[in-house]
């Protein structure tokens, strides 16, 4: 069994990063409004997720990817999508 670490988008190019079991399950009940913290954003974009076999392993790196230095390297990591999804949002 994998334990997800996940990354959503919303219309407004806001983040949402975290954790799940069952990723299809979690992006259906967002999407569906019933998580408080992503209710008034929705609907979200799965756009990256990392699968780890160890739970503490996942969650670790879900609290990691919430801090500033974490999400320097994410946006690194993302450096291409992030960049074409504003640019053709602009035209």
């Amino acid at each position: 069994m994998f334990h997800y670490v996940y990354i959503l988008q919303a219309k407004d190019d806001s983040l949402y990063i975290g954790y799940t079991l069952d990723l299809r399950k979690r992006l259906l009940e967002h999407n569906r409004k019933l998580n408080f913290s992503t209710k008034f954003k929705s609907p979200w974009q799965l756009i990256h997720y990392e699968a780890y076999l160890n739970k503490q392993d996942a969650r670790r790196r879900e609290k990691y990817l919430k801090t500033s230095q974490g999400a320097r390297l994410l946006k690194r990591t993302l450096k291409e999508y992030l960049y074409a999804r504003k640019y053709w949002s602009k035209n």
